[in-house]
């Protein structure tokens, strides 16, 4: 049989020397390692710049540590300051797995824009991304759900132009079922003080204007308000047992 003439494109000498997409080859295949080895969760997008003392630092923590206990699961972040850092030290507590995929020059870095070091993960928690693409990659990786057992989330902290970047281009995999189409994967936005209202604002705007479908987005996610009412969601959703259910829940709780 003669052999098959080679179909790879003849590019110019310049883009031969390129070496980008071998980086971000490697730096992908290193992310997908390493959520193998830490098992996919729940991912925490969020603000890199809030500090430790905001309430919604103290909110974004209190929130991953019950969704790693009730999950039984994963926490997965960007590994940056901020919201990032929230939910990383909410989940630590809880003794369940913490990783992520940090990027080069966030805005906030720990200590100088040369730093790339994690103050308290272990080096082998978390890779550092070169390429946002990568990054993203992992990110996504780490909430796909492969079986009807696996329990993950998408969890949409405040945050500003990178995390919008993220939150749609997750929104656009759900939407044209890239994602979630055999196993859905919940995607909630955590609307702390209403943050969030402006963009679905300009969201309902959008159908007004016919770029967007009646219902479209509210099909995509679950826009939460509290801590409280992001929990009972994902009980729902994956029917986990409430532990204060019960016989005994009325006294426990002190209603006689």
């Amino acid at each position: 049989m003669e052999e098959a003439a080679s179909v790879s494109p003849a590019f110019p000498a310049e883009f031969k020397s390129r070496k980008s997409a071998d980086v971000v080859r490697d730096e992908i295949l290193a992310c997908y390692e390493l959520v193998e080895r830490l098992g996919r969760g729940v991912v925490y997008l969020g603000s890199s710049r809030v500090p430790q003392d905001h309430p919604h630092f103290i909110r974004a923590q209190s929130l991953s540590k019950q969704i790693a206990e009730l999950l039984d699961c994963t926490t997965w972040t960007g590994i940056g300051p901020g919201l990032m850092d929230a939910a990383a030290k909410g989940a630590l507590p809880t003794g369940k797995p913490v990783g992520g995929f940090k990027i080069f020059r966030e805005s906030g870095q720990w200590q100088s824009q040369g730093s790339y070091v994690h103050p308290y993960l272990p080096k082998e928690n978390y890779i550092v991304c070169r390429f946002f693409s990568a990054r993203k990659h992992g990110l996504v990786d780490a909430g796909v759900r492969l079986c009807e057992s696996d329990r993950t989330a998408f969890v949409a902290l405040p945050g500003g132009v990178g995390t919008l970047d993220e939150m749609f281009e997750i929104l656009a995999l759900i939407q044209l079922e890239r994602l979630g189409s055999v196993h859905p994967v919940p995607f909630l936005v955590m609307n702390y003080d209403n943050v969030f209202d402006g963009l679905m604002e300009f969201l309902k705007s959008c159908i007004e204007y016919g770029s967007v479908r009646e219902g479209e987005v509210d099909s995509l996610w679950k826009v939460c308000s509290t801590n409280e009412e992001a929990l009972k969601y994902l009980r729902d959703f994956y029917n986990v047992p409430d532990k204060h259910s019960g016989p005994f829940a009325d006294h426990a709780a002190g209603n006689e």
